[in-house]
């Protein structure tokens, strides 16, 4: 791989590696069982300097900053690299958003570019606040021939002849500006320079090289912080190759492992779960004698790789389970949630490790992982080279708030100096996530300090930021919280959300009252609606200026309630 110290910008990192590896295959696009697209190292070059070169003549300069809204393509990742190669600032946005959140990102962060997929562009030109963008330069893909794009560019189009001028970065210079969230309150944009990202390949690369020949399964969003650093940066400094799918069907995934022989795999906690339940439905279709001689093989290669993984050994004491995943898997990547300790061991004692870990936007990816020295379902793994990790106020059982100290940590929030100052301290990101420290320096989490939650998809739902799906509700007042906000609870999983009502003066909670929250509530997906409500029998606290003290209300909440108190939706 690339000596990443070397450098001081992603872009130019990138460019090196396009030539070191010019005749390795770095992409790889299938939709259903068909293989659309297979790019080499210098195939990629071919097709992304014209692109570049096209940014350069529409005046994009250095510090601009380019959206890209699309699900996992070969063209995500090539609009990416163009920008880096500008000199630009890359706001890589949740293609999932709802076109009015789209719309509200594009504003916030100013992008002067978006490249965006054709059914998502239709989408958004159809939203009542598109009138207000400014994004100037818009690129749709895959976009018919002769099709009505209300100023748009064809991305296929977009391209001019003649070499562009690399510009290159320096480290505290700004890569990308990431949404930890937006969707309808304060948009949370923080803003990563190329030392982040450069030092966090170096830690992540220290522990699970990539190499010529390693091939990434791509399922998560590339906009997502892990998929972003580990099915592109990551590989590509590597000479890697990056496999797309173009749908997320069980049997179609199940068929890229086997046909593309891949290596590793980043998912979601979700994910995992619905391939261990297909699993242990396979095992339980067995005749009696195979599922025995099946039980006897796994009891055997966990007591032989109870301390350290042994691939090989695992491959041949259960070759079947292993050809399923392509016979080359290496190990399964997880984090972003909670992740049951039993998943992570039935997939371990068939020889398949997954690798858990734990990391927020604001620290750019990961800040822990599982080096499996030794291997321990119970925690979210060690700290990363270079990342120095403080358990603030621990209780008798060493339980308190977690903060850390990185060269990989954000900069700041985009346009919030207040929030900045409330999340680093000092120079310690404070995640409001707690944990202590358990044997072998294993970081254990045991439940959240902040008003969050994280669904099993890996998403950070914040009570706020949905609040307004609720406006109109007939009710003097009401507020939603995380319910282990209100009630902490040194516990992760089951996590749920709570609307706070106050009724109107001498207002009943009625049926027909009940059916208004439900029917707000199915307005929202469902990751992101509300469990339960509760009754408040006091006026909400107020600042001067009318607003609500939330914390203040929380505190009072959980003092004098208990969770049992609230009812279920």
């Amino acid at each position: 791989m690339l000596d990443l110290r070397q450098y001081t910008c992603l872009g130019a990192a990138l460019r090196d590696a396009l030539d070191r590896f010019a005749g390795e295959v770095c992409l790889i696009e299938a939709d259903r069982d068909r293989e659309k697209t297979r790019l080499t190292y210098s195939d990629f070059k071919e097709i992304a300097l014209p692109l570049t070169r096209a940014l350069e003549d529409a005046d994009f300069d250095p510090n601009d900053r380019a959206a890209i809204i699309m699900t996992n393509q070969s063209k995500w990742l090539i609009s990416a690299y163009a920008v880096f190669y500008c000199g630009g600032v890359l706001v890589p946005i949740d293609y999932k958003l709802t076109p009015a959140e789209h719309l509200q990102l594009l504003a916030h962060s100013q992008a002067k570019v978006l490249v965006v997929e054709y059914h998502l562009w239709r989408a958004i030109t159809q939203s009542p606040e598109f009138a207000n963008i400014k994004t100037k330069i818009v690129l749709v893909t895959e976009a018919p021939l002769g099709a009505d794009l209300a100023g748009a560019f064809r991305w296929e189009d977009f391209k001019r002849k003649g070499t562009p001028d690399f510009v290159m970065r320096q480290k505290d210079d700004v890569a990308c500006i990431v949404y930890s969230s937006g969707t309808g309150g304060r948009p949370k944009g923080c803003v990563l320079t190329h030392e982040n990202y450069l030092e966090q390949c170096i830690a992540l690369t220290a522990w699970y090289p990539f190499w010529p020949g390693v091939r990434y399964l791509s399922i998560l969003p590339t906009n997502h912080a892990i998929d972003f650093m580990v099915g592109f940066i990551g590989p590509f400094v590597c000479g890697a190759c990056v496999v797309h799918l173009r749908t997320l069907r069980p049997e179609f995934v199940r068929d890229a492992f086997v046909r593309y022989r891949i290596t590793y795999v980043s998912l979601v906690p979700m994910i995992v779960k619905n391939l261990e339940r297909g699993l242990r439905a396979k095992f339980d279709e067995l005749p009696g004698w195979k599922r025995f001689f099946l039980d006897r093989m796994i009891g055997l290669n966990r007591a032989l790789t109870r301390r350290r993984p042994h691939v090989k050994l695992s491959r041949s004491l259960l070759p079947q389970v292993h050809r399923g995943f392509g016979g080359e898997l290496l190990a399964l990547i997880t984090g972003g949630a909670f992740m049951e300790p039993s998943a992570m061991q039935f997939f371990y004692d068939l020889g398949v490790p997954v690798v858990n870990g734990y990391g927020l936007t604001e620290a750019c990816t990961a800040l822990t992982l599982n080096d499996l020295k030794p291997f321990r379902a119970d925690t979210v793994g060690k700290p990363l080279p270079g990342v120095e990790l403080r358990i603030l106020n621990p209780d008798r059982e060493g339980v308190g708030e977690v903060a850390v100290r990185s060269k990989s940590v954000m900069s700041h929030y985009l346009d919030d100096p207040e929030l900045t100052l409330e999340t680093i301290v000092d120079g310690w990101l404070l995640t409001g996530d707690l944990g202590r420290f358990e044997g072998h320096g294993h970081l254990q989490l045991l439940g959240r300090k902040k008003n969050m939650i994280v669904t099993e998809g890996g998403k950070n739902i914040y009570p706020e930021d949905i609040e307004t799906v609720f406006d109109g509700l007939p009710v003097k007042e009401y507020c939603i919280y995380a319910a282990n906000y209100l009630w902490p609870r040194k516990e992760l999983g089951k996590e749920m959300l709570v609307i706070a009502v106050r009724l109107q003066e001498k207002q009943k909670f009625d049926a027909k009252l009940l059916e208004d929250i439900i029917a707000s509530n199915r307005r929202l997906p469902d990751f992101k609606r509300v469990g339960g409500y509760l009754i408040w029998e006091k006026d909400f606290p107020r600042t001067a200026s009318m607003k609500v003290k939330r914390q203040v209300l929380a505190e009072e909440i959980g003092k004098t309630t208990e969770r049992t108190s609230v009812v279920s939706l």
